[in-house]
């Protein structure tokens, strides 16, 4: 046993200051940097508010204190961002950006040629929201359940094609066999609340939960919008009576279907650095930003923005991204067919 436990000590002591060489290069490598946050649009949106709120925070906590400096490249839905951060970008750890929420699926279903890059290279540092997408109707429509919505053409409310508000209502009526009636061209989620209240449109075929508290709690708090279903990975703790998507009763061989895209969904806010990093340096912008989300400083301008704050860490997410990615291809053919745009334009908004 001495032997053994000799030895032991010595790899373990010797160990040690690898680790802490290693620690001392990442420390040097950052200070006196200045890193890029490319943010996927332009000013304004809660991108833009989510990317800024952890650019001016997150160099307090990573090794040598770089400033980190915001970048807005906007264009093609976010795509313009991914393709420079996966492509031309430098391979250092010294950009940063935070990817749109639906590209992993852009990607994994083949919807966009524009979209070069293979987000599963990306090296991802965490995740800094996910809530819930509600499907709502205004209190005033006779529909009170996802039962009632196939008994019966409903009308929602939608942005652009290939949008999620969209496509998650195409989604229900192909899986969940509904008869939503998709309007579409609003340019914006208010247009379409404004609609709903106006009596245009019945309801809305996504917001998140915090979206709606933040931006119009009282649509919740009078009961002015009734939530038929809300899909991510568990229910919204506000919400015990809102089925998950994943809980509606479908047959044995749709049930993939329902799990990919409750899935997506928890892929917020997602923050990332490029590809062929070093790994002690990703490993410290993921230990850095962990340490962020719950530094109080970040907390309190969170709370002063109504940014809600959900954080996924690094690993969870790259996992949940790589395995939309790779979901097996009758899976990713079946979603293909059932989001594609089956909507109708509406006489009051412009196509976007």
């Amino acid at each position: 046993m001495k032997p053994m436990t000799k030895g032991f000590l010595s790899a373990l002591f010797c160990a040690l200051p690898a680790s802490a060489a290693l620690a001392d290069a990442v420390e040097d490598f950052y200070r006196g940097k200045q890193m890029q946050f490319i943010i996927r649009t332009a000013v304004g949106g809660d991108y833009d508010q989510y990317s800024r709120l952890v650019a001016r925070n997150m160099s307090r906590h990573i090794p040598g204190h770089p400033t980190i400096l915001p970048i807005n490249m906007p264009g093609g839905g976010g795509i313009t961002a991914a393709n420079f951060v996966g492509q031309s970008a430098p391979k250092d750890g010294t950009v940063l950006t935070m990817v749109s929420q639906g590209l992993p699926i852009d990607q994994a279903l083949g919807l966009n040629k524009s979209l070069r890059v293979d987000l599963r290279e990306f090296n991802w540092i965490g995740n800094v929201v996910n809530a819930n997408q509600l499907l709502v109707v205004w209190h005033t429509s006779p529909i009170r359940s996802i039962e009632d919505a196939k008994k019966r053409e409903t009308t929602i409310g939608a942005t652009g094609a290939g949008s999620v508000s969209s496509q998650l209502p195409s989604f229900y009526n192909y899986v969940l066999k509904t008869r939503f009636k998709i309007i579409m061209g609003y340019q914006s989620g208010q247009e379409i609340d404004l609609s709903m209240e106006r009596g245009e449109v019945e309801g809305r075929g996504t917001n998140t939960y915090t979206g709606y508290m933040a931006s119009k709690p009282h649509y919740l708090s009078r009961n002015l919008i009734i939530p038929l279903v809300q899909v991510g990975s568990q229910r919204e703790a506000e919400l015990p009576n809102v089925p998950l998507l994943t809980e509606l009763d479908v047959p044995a061989q749709d049930r993939p279907l329902l799990e990919f895209i409750s899935k997506a969904i928890t892929v917020g806010r997602p923050v990332a650095t490029t590809p062929q990093v070093p790994k002690e340096r990703v490993e410290a912008l993921r230990a850095a930003f962990d340490k962020t989300l719950l530094d109080p400083i970040f907390i309190e301008e969170a709370r002063r923005e109504n940014a809600e704050i959900r954080p996924m860490n690094g690993v969870t997410l790259a996992r949940v991204i790589h395995e939309l990615i790779d979901t097996p291809a009758p899976i990713r053919n079946r979603i293909k067919e059932a989001i594609e745009d089956r909507s109708t334009p509406s006489p009051n908004a412009e196509t976007k």
